[in-house]
């Protein structure tokens, strides 16, 4: 198993930053890492993914330019800074772990975090 604990969520104002972090456990280095949202009545959206290395990145058009994805491998953790925030981004953040980019990319990763909420209002 590999845990996966988001933390960093919040009520913050339109325009705030906020630093989400997924702590997972050691194996979680050799993983492709994602954080997904999903907002009351929506459906589950990847917004960001990260390589094992780091070295490669996605990101959602509707985050791009706003958010960063990265990751420390020695602190097995993976953090989501998102910047100019607004109502739209309210939802609950959740990380997700896999070997394959793929599967994250089609929200069947092998496992997931609890889930954090955050909250922008206008």
């Amino acid at each position: 198993q590999v845990p996966l604990v988001e933390s960093g969520g919040g009520l913050v104002q339109a325009g705030d930053s906020l630093r989400l972090s997924c702590a997972a456990s050691g194996r979680a280095t050799r993983y492709t890492m994602g954080w997904f949202r999903q907002a009351p009545g929506k459906e589950r959206e990847l917004i960001a993914a990260i390589s094992q290395s780091g070295g490669s990145t996605y990101y959602a058009d509707s985050v791009k330019g706003r958010f960063t994805i990265s990751r420390d491998n020695g602190k097995n953790t993976v953090y989501l800074q998102m910047t100019s925030l607004k109502a739209d981004d309210t939802a609950v953040y959740f990380c997700a772990a896999d070997l394959s980019l793929a599967k994250i990319r089609l929200g069947r990763s092998e496992y997931w975090g609890q889930g954090t909420q955050v909250t922008v209002s206008s």
